[in-house]
This record gives structure tokens, sequence and C-alpha cells, in this order.
């Protein structure tokens, strides 16, 4: 058990005692994200961690996020998005959130299928499979074409995965395709699919090429029609790989050259359905709502689809991974991101709070687990949340 699904576990008893009056509105009032009251009280405990954190890990800059109740209590930036430009950070700044895009393509999976587009068991190369014989050249085994969709959601297609050398972090000048094809030539499935779990970068991009095979539209044009817009999300995109590249309102990325940390080294544009997404704090957490299985505002999946995606598989080794997402039994789900200038992560809590934590650096050591701890230090300590909605 990592150190994060251990604080998880134990955050989840002081939370279980914690239930929002909020939370038994009924599904079938309306889905309304009006804000009658929006002045924020600043939170001390809250703003007092965050900056702890930014002064230990050098941190430039920092946005955050937070719903009780599925209404947007906290939203709040820190520090700043450009140094140089001395430009300060707002809670409009979007950020890298590197592999929370898993999540966003967990989601986008699961509107697929019950859209009748595709399906958990679909197997995904061979002859008359989703992708067919369209990459690489070589005779395909019988494991490549036993590879379902759910497989690769679930990290478990039995090749190509972290702990080995994930072969999306090489071949930086290798389009998607191109990589798929040199993947599968050069590197076969070794392990029976769907015994093993193995954290996998490019099984998610292949994801993002059967969404483009079965919708007809890129997989960022799809996860914006289906997911994002019709929760009110308009700027959330897929990032650039350069300082040129750099989108209207995106933050500024530092790191040093130094143990592969260069914040402009990787094919972001590559990675768009695995790590490629950038996005604020605030729509972040507005996603959130939309598929958190709460009743104030009305998700954009069925109950079903959520049980499915937050499900891990029966493993002989446990993962902890749905379908794009962390889970564990006390019924948080969750995703943390990691780049080279960047980190974050995102949580769907069991007891109506979700949230969203970014930066524009990433400094190693223990940085991951002490900012998922921010917000929950906050709910822990009976932070005074007000009765406000600032979506």
């Amino acid at each position: 058990m990592n150190k994060l699904t251990f604080f998880y576990r134990c955050c989840s008893l002081v939370l279980a005692l914690s239930v929002f009056a909020a939370c038994s509105k009924g599904s079938d009032e309306p889905d309304d994200d009006q804000n009658p009251n929006s002045q924020q009280n600043d939170i001390a405990v809250l703003d007092n961690a965050v900056q702890a954190y930014m002064t230990k890990y050098n941190v430039p800059g920092l946005s955050l996020a937070v719903s009780k109740g599925e209404k947007l209590v906290y939203v709040k930036a820190y520090g700043q998005a450009d140094k140089e430009a001395n430009q300060t950070m707002t809670t409009d700044h979007m950020f890298r959130i590197a592999s929370i895009s898993k999540s966003v393509t967990g989601i986008a999976f699961m509107k697929l299928i019950e859209e009748g587009k595709v399906k958990l068991s679909d197997k995904v190369f061979g002859n008359g499979a989703l992708l067919g014989t369209t990459y690489g050249n070589n005779t395909y085994s019988a494991n490549l074409q036993a590879i379902t969709v759910k497989h690769l959601l679930e990290h478990t297609a039995g090749a190509w995965g972290n702990s080995v050398n994930d072969p999306m972090f090489l071949n930086g000048n290798m389009t998607a395709d191109q990589l798929i094809s040199w993947t599968l030539d050069n590197r076969p499935v070794q392990t029976t699919p769907g015994t093993k779990y193995d954290y996998s970068n490019f099984g998610y991009c292949v994801l993002g090429r059967i969404v483009e095979k079965v919708s007809g539209k890129s997989y960022e044009q799809y996860v914006k029609d289906a997911i994002l817009q019709p929760v009110g999300i308009t700027r959330m995109t897929v990032g650039g790989n350069t300082l040129g590249d750099r989108k209207s309102g995106e933050v500024k990325y530092y790191g040093t050259t130094a143990g592969g940390n260069a914040p402009y080294s990787y094919n972001i544009v590559r990675m768009d359905a695995h790590g490629g997404w950038i996005a604020s704090a605030k729509d972040l957490v507005r996603l959130l709502v939309h598929v958190d299985g709460f009743n104030n505002k009305k998700d954009i999946l069925s109950s079903a689809s959520l049980t499915t995606m937050t499900t891990a598989p029966s493993l002989a080794t446990p993962s902890g991974y749905g379908l794009g997402w962390s889970v564990n039994q006390a019924k948080h789900w969750w995703h943390t991101g990691s780049l080279p200038g960047s980190v974050s992560v995102w949580v769907r809590g069991n007891n109506g709070y979700n949230w969203a934590v970014l930066t524009n650096t990433r400094a190693g050591g223990n940085e991951m687990n002490e900012l998922d701890a921010l917000v929950w230090t906050a709910i822990n300590g009976n932070a005074p949340w007000q009765n406000i909605d600032q979506f």
C-alpha cells in the first residue's frame, strides 16, 4: 500500500462521521449554477498550509478549488503564474493536469459506452477488433489480440507499463500513430492481459485513438463536445509542447534540467489522452460535481456507469485502480498528475467534498503526498466553509 492510499484510508475514518444536509437535495431539482452569494472569506487553516507548502517546495504558484455539497465554497490562487513577467496567479489560470487526464479519458469512455459506440469487452488489436491491423508490421501475437478496452483503462494489458520503460517517453518526434506502430513491433505483450496491474501511459495513448475511431472526431474534440461543454467548461484544452506553444491564460512552468525535470521537454500534444490536458482548478471541480454520484447537480453519467468506472478489478495483487481513477474501499476517487514543471491532484471524497489543487513546478520528494494533504487537513480540522456557490 503506498503512502497516498494509506492516507486516504486514514482520512476516511474521520470523514465518515460527516454527512451533509446539502446532499439530501432531490435529484429532480434543477442543476443551477447561479451564485446567490459569492463573497468568499479567507480560511486561515488552508491558506497557512498552502503557504507553508509553497515555501518548503519553492513553488511559484498554486491554485485550488473546493466544493462541498456540490457548491463551490472555496477557490483561491496563490503566488505567481509567471515570475519573469511578475504576473500574479488568478483562479482563471490554467495548468497542465498531467495524469488527471486519464480520469477525463475514463469519463469519455463511459459516455461512449452509454452512447452504444464501444463496449469494455471489445478487443483492440487484430482482425475485426476496434483498431484492426492498422498499426505495426509484425504478426500480432495471441496476447496482443486478447487486449480489451477494459484492460487498457485499468492498466492490465500485460505490457508497456511504468515498471519497465513506458514507451510513451521514447521517440519524442514520432506522432501517436507512429509510436503505436513502433511499440507493437518492438515491445511484445509478455503477460496475459487481465492478470497484472502495471500503470501504462502508452495504454491511454491507444485509448485516445479508439475514441477517435469510434466517435469520428479527434480525441480532444470528442471530449469537449460530449463531456466538457455540456457542463459549462469552455476553456479546457490539450496543451502545447514548448514555452512558445503556451495557451492564453496558461501558467509558465518551472523546473531544472537536472534529473529530467525540464518543464518543456516532452511531447505534450502526443500525451493527449493520458497527460495532455490543461485546466483551471475551478473547471476541474466543475467537472467533478457532474460525475460524483451526489444529488445536488445532475451527473452526465448514469449511476451504473459511475459504479463501473470506480470499481477496481479482482487481481491477485489488488491495484486500487478503476477505469481512469484511483479508488479505495472508503469510496474515495482520485487521481494525481506529475510532469516536469507541474504536480496536481483531484479528489472526489465520499462525504460530499470535491477538490483540485494545481501547481506550476515539480520539486520531488514527498511533495505529492503533502499536496494531497492540504485540503484533507482543512476538512478534518473543521474549516469554516461558507454556504456559498461560486460556480
